[in-house]
């Protein structure tokens, strides 16, 4: 079914300055708050200039060269009223550009109207997943709302800062500066464009946005340019962060966390009803009429793996699941008081098998974990191994490190900093003149508590296990993002 502005009722519209140094960050972290991880979301008073990072281990592989860009929340508190919830701090765009053996660190907080608004009035007033905002709220549109904040998807010489409720924000790769919304065509201004976009292996992109039970499926250019909008209808209107796609197929998994009423924040409109189960939607590309439902136990995700399809029609992919939303609805909260028990389990690498005859089973790693990436190269098709963040635990809600997971033999191999690091998402950076799936490298910052300052490791994928092949550091610190792309 075409979109349209009128039919897919936009349900989100409800909805360099001073730098942190790790002295003036340890100092307010120590007056604030008491919990040992919260410099993870300390506030950035302002963007950071380009600077070197310094080399502290190791040395940089040869033929390693591009940029790391990440986004996540940079700034949570105003004087006048504050972020509650971690999705809700103001996106701050970073880079690490890895040139001749070395790290240029920069970061910039995209110029959104929510910024704007909120810096002129010394408070945080806009609803958001969690916050509550106020009257002074300026919402013309989802975009007046939209914090840009989640995760980055590159197209040429810019990145485009994603957010689930509304535009990517266009900013410039070189100097991240940020240049405008993103408009993919003048009927559809504002419409959702997910966090989560999947690459197929023709080179196309393709993403969704949410509205309910109602998803519009974005199928564009490696360029950013649109080929194709369409709607499609869910059988149920799930709290989807995330979805996924085999070279044939998008996958839809729709967990137990229903629409329940129109509210705000944005997360009050959801009731957990583990007693229906969760469903996997499957939508041929080549016809989003077409589609077939798998049933699963209840479980709660935010992030699921690229799926790929075998010869008989057999779908996998893998999944981060939890046995509840405690950590949506409280957790995320908690990490932006900065103290206190984080509550919930940590979520567990899970691997989802649809077959053909319509069964559906689940199979566990055991091994707790987050943020799982794959090989570029066979994003869409058919691969063994998982890259995730791993080491969380109870009393210690971030993990400590990071781990591969082979769906093949069964492994799980992994390092660990220890509690003195919090590890970040990584991505997959294939080796160049290499075409195995462990010729890559995996890139990633971690935040050093110990020193309170970020640092970039780079390791061997085939030797996880033994830790970073080099390690810089910066001179500052800046707060946990979310995730990540890599130009090269």
């Amino acid at each position: 079914m075409p979109p349209s502005r009128r039919h897919f009722l936009m349900g989100a519209a409800a909805l360099s300055a001073a730098v942190a140094t790790p002295e003036t960050v340890r100092a307010a972290i120590a007056q604030d708050v008491a919990a040992p991880w919260a410099l993870a979301t300390a506030d950035l008073e302002g963007d950071i200039a380009p600077r070197a990072m310094r080399l502290v281990h190791g040395r940089a592989p040869a033929g390693l060269e591009g940029t790391l860009f990440r986004n996540g929340p940079g700034k949570f508190r105003r004087p006048g009223g504050s972020a509650t919830h971690w999705f809700d701090g103001d996106g701050l765009m970073r880079s690490f550009d890895l040139r001749d053996g070395g790290v240029t660190l920069a970061a910039r907080f995209a110029d959104t109207s929510k910024r704007r608004t909120e810096t002129a009035l010394g408070a945080v007033v806009t609803p958001g997943f969690g916050t509550v905002g106020d009257e002074r709220a300026r919402l013309g549109s989802a975009d007046d709302a939209n914090a840009a904040n989640t995760a980055v998807m590159v197209t040429g010489d810019k990145v485009w800062a994603l957010w689930e409720g509304g535009s990517p924000v266009q900013m410039d790769a070189s100097t991240l500066a940020t240049e405008h919304f993103v408009t993919l065509r003048d009927d559809l201004k504002g419409m959702p464009f997910q966090a989560h976009p999947r690459f197929a292996p023709d080179g196309t992109v393709w993403n969704v946005g949410m509205n309910g039970d109602q998803a519009i499926v974005w199928h564009l250019q490696a360029s950013g340019a649109l080929i194709d909008a369409q709607v499609v209808t869910l059988p149920r209107a799930s709290y989807l962060h995330d979805f996924t796609a085999t070279e044939r197929h998008l996958i839809f998994v729709l967990q137990p966390w229903i629409f329940d009423h129109h509210a705000m924040p944005f997360m009050t409109q959801f009731a957990w009803r583990p007693e229906l189960g969760s469903q996997v939607l499957v939508v041929d590309k080549a016809d989003l009429t077409s589609t077939r439902i798998y049933e699963l136990p209840s479980f709660s995700f935010f992030h699921l793996g690229d799926a790929w399809e075998e010869q008989d029609g057999t779908i996998r992919f893998d999944v981060a699941a939890n046995v509840d939303n405690s950590f949506a609805i409280e957790g995320a909260r908690i990490l932006v008081e900065g103290r206190g028990t984080v509550p919930g389990q940590p979520s567990v690498l899970k691997l989802i098998t649809l077959r053909p005859d319509g069964r559906a089973d689940m199979t566990t790693s055991g091994v707790a974990a987050e943020f799982p990436k794959s090989d570029p190269r066979r994003a869409g098709l058919a691969r063994d191994l998982t890259v995730h963040v791993a080491g969380e635990r109870g009393g210690r809600p971030l993990p400590d490190g990071l781990a591969v997971q082979d769906w093949r033999t069964g492994d799980n191999h992994a390092f660990s900093f220890g509690d003195d690091q919090i590890m970040e998402e990584a991505v997959f950076v294939p080796k160049p003149g290499k075409s195995g799936e462990r010729d890559a490298w995996l890139v990633a910052p971690s935040i050093n508590l110990a020193e309170g300052v970020t640092e970039l490791h780079v390791f061997d994928i085939a030797g996880v296990r033994d830790g970073p092949v080099a390690t810089w550091r910066a001179d500052v610190a800046l707060p946990a993002g979310f995730h990540g792309a890599w130009r090269g």
